[in-house]
């Protein structure tokens, strides 16, 4: 009986994990498409999307904590929510200045170890986690390299910015196909 409600409760993280990569996906596929055409020729719109990018991260994050436990349970997530709104905020500020790109580090740095470390815990209870434990490492890479450039402009750091969610959308996508995959595959092997 116990297997059974382990197995039933493996099986809703995995549906919820799918469409949450999927959303994510969707989300960071269209952010780059707007930041890559309509945000290089209007800077006010390029400075929304760089607000909304961090704003979005908080609210995706604080959602799947809650649905997967709550925040105390998903620890890593609850912080990633404080630092995504802090660094929502710092944006604001950085707007117009050198330090963009800076403050963008900072953020790739610290959620992507939050999110390792979030994989890893949930490696542990349902596995196919091998994408989101590579895209948080690579994130707090590309973070060290943001800081390396924080005195560039604007426009660059939308640029750059724009290439690391599209990574960060390639992931998501991989993610959500790995455990879709995984999800038919058991289906098909219980089928007599």
């Amino acid at each position: 009986m116990v297997d059974r409600h382990v197995e039933i409760n493996r099986a809703q993280e995995e549906r919820w994990l799918t469409r949450y990569y999927f959303i994510r996906t969707a989300f960071s596929a269209v952010w780059v498409a707007l930041a890559f055409s309509v945000g290089r020729h209007f800077p006010l719109f390029a400075a929304a999307l760089l607000v909304a990018y961090p704003a979005w991260d908080a609210l995706a994050n604080y959602v799947d904590a809650s649905r997967s436990g709550g925040m105390t349970k998903n620890y890593a997530q609850a912080i990633n929510v404080v630092i995504s709104v802090t660094i929502t905020i710092a944006v604001i500020v950085a707007l117009g200045s050198n330090w963009l790109l800076g403050v963008f580090g900072v953020w790739a740095i610290l959620s992507g170890l939050l999110q390792l470390a979030t994989a890893v815990r949930r490696w542990r209870l349902i596995g196919a986690q091998w994408t989101m434990i590579l895209s948080g490492g690579q994130s707090a890479l590309v973070g060290a390299f943001f800081l390396m450039q924080t005195h560039a402009p604007m426009d660059f750091a939308m640029t750059k910015v724009a290439g690391y969610a599209a990574v960060g959308a390639v992931y998501f996508l991989v993610s959500s196909v790995w455990l879709s995959v995984g999800q038919l595959r058991r289906k098909a092997a219980c089928v007599p």
